[in-house]
């Protein structure tokens, strides 16, 4: 199945190139499905048909769904409380009912995530087209998967299940009750469902298409955007210039605007696949106005692919010739002034501009110390000299 999580900044025009997107999907003759992220039904408006819990057919082989956090919010929480049961007992608690849970902050972005998932998992349709929140939102909604696994990693480290006969004893021992059997078993549950959405994420056949109105305002944004989705090793296949205005027009106010929207997509040209929509000089509302916008669909564009090749982190070796191996980092955009860098045992933190990731060190790397880095034409490149005392001799 082909994913296309669409994102860009806020009064972009995400969710209504979200819809045409899905629409151009289905026209090609596949099965799509669009989700929707708004609480207001701004995914319908677009369409033109009521969104909510229940899919609803939007069009010919598209099916539209914006997932209800507040029903899954309940049942999650229901749940837990029946696993819980004894624990609560025990400290006199009383139990919340269904009717009386509103969902907290967070529980949209899940709800999404499983939506994403399930649908994936489903194989009901070829096309899967997600209106994201805008992009910042967006970007930790992203994250949240592999951030939550390295959470749970630590604080309940799968190994120790491995010592359940143990544990009567060992909290005898302790003078501590150990971790109960069902909060062990929560955890894995909830690391294979993380697990699931990331594996949707990070798919060869999934990308994220960012949505711009050019201009200054969308120019910072997109770049922003940009390196974030980079240090998530994130792919882009196109942006989409949304709203662009005719170049002929006998309205002598337009020539400033027009101007600075060309000069906006000349350099975007530089660096992404572009492609423009027309500004219809009205809100598009239904599927006509949609089709009218002719965005590009689920099938492959030029350079998509190779734009995806580019997410990858290669260690290169430079033993050899410098006595280093090089960890290369893509990551334009970002400024030296606004990069750190801070290793951890067998992790490395990376912040670039707003953004934090802390990712694993592969295998080789971990045998090495970090002797420098630096950023050259949007890349940054890291070099680890290899520890004697960890390093196979004769290497």
């Amino acid at each position: 199945m082909r994913t296309i999580l669409i994102t860009g900044p806020g009064g972009s025009g995400r969710t209504t190139l979200a819809a045409a997107t899905a629409l151009a999907a289905a026209a090609e003759g596949g099965s799509t499905l669009v989700l929707g992220t708004d609480r207001t039904d701004t995914l319908g408006a677009a369409l033109g048909v009521t969104t909510g819990p229940a899919p609803v057919q939007a069009a010919p082989r598209l099916t539209a769904w914006r997932p209800d956090a507040a029903q899954d919010f309940r049942r999650d929480l229901t749940a837990l409380q029946d696993r819980a049961s004894s624990a609560l007992d025990l400290l006199g608690a009383s139990r919340l009912d269904p009717e009386e849970l509103t969902p907290l902050p967070g529980a949209e972005e899940l709800a999404l995530l499983r939506a994403l998932r399930d649908a994936a998992l489903s194989e009901t349709y070829g096309t899967l087209v997600v209106d994201l929140p805008p992009a910042p939102q967006a970007l930790a909604l992203l994250a949240l998967p592999e951030e939550l696994r390295r959470y749970l990693r630590r604080l309940l480290p799968p190994e120790r299940q491995a010592a359940r006969a143990l544990r009567p004893v060992l909290g005898r021992l302790a003078g501590v009750p150990m971790p109960a059997e069902w909060l062990y078993d929560a955890a894995a549950r909830w690391d294979l469902e993380l697990a699931a959405v990331e594996a949707v994420v990070a798919d060869r056949d999934t990308v994220v298409r960012l949505v711009a109105e050019p201009g200054p305002a969308g120019a910072d944004a997109l770049r922003t955007a940009g390196l974030g989705l980079a240090l998530r090793g994130l792919r882009t296949d196109v942006v989409v210039a949304n709203r662009v205005l005719p170049e002929a027009s006998p309205d002598a106010w337009l020539a400033g605007p027009v101007a600075q929207q060309r000069k906006t997509l000349e350099e975007w040209r530089e660096s992404y696949d572009v492609r423009t929509v027309a500004h219809l000089g009205r809100d598009p509302r239904g599927t006509d106005d949609l089709t009218a916008l002719a965005v590009p669909g689920a099938v492959a564009v030029p350079g998509a692919e190779q734009a995806a090749t580019k997410a990858g982190w290669p260690v290169t070796d430079r033993l050899g010739e410098e006595g280093v191996l090089v960890w290369r980092i893509p990551l334009p955009g970002a400024i030296r002034e606004e990069l750190d860098l801070v290793r951890r045992g067998d992790e490395l933190l990376v912040t670039a501009g707003p953004f934090r990731r802390i990712v694993s060190l592969p295998s080789a790397l971990r045998r090495c110390t970090v002797d420098g880095a630096a950023l050259r034409d949007g890349e940054l490149r890291i070099r680890f000299t290899p520890d004697p005392k960890q390093w196979p001799q004769g290497r």
